[in-house]
């Protein structure tokens, strides 16, 4: 397991004698298809705790680390209903998420960290709003519209124990690497 450890920083004469604590984040091991933790259905975090926190960066690190759009608890080995996401505007965290509200539809490529090398085309709403908890276990809402809302869709199934292969609309395809032709010409 691979960490990132950011020390111990010494604040300004504003906060003399106070330092902030260490923060050490993991990357963990993300389970695949077949594990039967994927199928479970995740339990509600009643309160935050230090590994619930812990727990949260951890799955931040990992799911950067794998270069991934989003990453839900269970894909990590744990049964509690939280995910992380990030589409490119920062990251997210809903904590015992849950979809309110949909309309529209888009049909799109969809893969995931747990089922590796693999991508299927997912039907989903275009338009999502859901209502979760932030760190700091405050009630909140969202809305998501294309890669967000079906981010949102598809890290809130993992917390039911669904995989996006079950939705696929043509099976499964590997994924090609292609090369840019025009890398290859020579000028």
């Amino acid at each position: 397991m691979r960490g990132r450890i950011q020390g111990e920083k010494s604040r300004s004469a504003a906060g003399a004698g106070r330092r902030e604590k260490e923060e050490i984040m993991a990357i963990r091991e993300v389970r695949e298809i077949g594990d039967d933790i994927l199928t479970k259905k995740c339990k509600d975090v009643p309160k935050m705790t230090l590994r619930t926190k812990i727990l949260i960066g951890d799955m931040l690190e990992t799911m950067y680390d794998k270069c991934g759009v989003g990453l839900a608890a269970p894909q990590v080995g744990v049964l509690k209903k939280i995910v992380v996401i990030d589409v490119g505007e920062g990251p997210i965290v809903l904590i015992n998420p849950e979809i309110i509200e949909t309309s529209g539809e888009q049909t799109g490529e969809e893969g995931c960290l747990s089922v590796p090398g693999k991508w299927g085309i997912v039907t989903r709403p275009e338009h999502v709003k859901v209502r979760a908890l932030n760190q700091e276990m405050e009630p909140f809402e969202m809305e998501g519209e294309g890669l967000l809302a079906r981010a949102f869709c598809h890290e809130i199934d993992h917390l039911y124990g669904q995989l996006y292969v079950d939705k696929a609309e043509d099976g499964l395809h590997d994924v090609t690497y292609e090369q840019d032709e025009e890398e290859e010409t020579e000028e």
